[in-house]
């Protein structure tokens, strides 16, 4: 299965973030909001609404810890 803008609907966009990201449970094990990224929810809405793919996320969350 595609995880692409072009190859997914919004609400399976939705599912796909939630089933990868939501744990569940508490968020000991998580590392998205104490390293910045805030609730994964927020941070994927880009991808969500159809604006940035995941992979585009992705990249800009690491640019912002990596040292050059």
């Amino acid at each position: 299965m595609s995880l692409l803008i072009k190859d997914t609907t919004r609400e399976e966009r939705e599912q796909i973030i939630r089933q990868s990201l939501d744990c569940g449970g508490g968020c000991e094990n998580c590392s998205s909001c104490w390293l910045g990224g805030g609730s994964p929810f927020d941070m994927y809405e880009d991808y969500i609404e159809g604006k940035r793919e995941i992979a585009q996320i992705n990249a800009d969350y690491r640019a912002r810890y990596q040292r050059g």
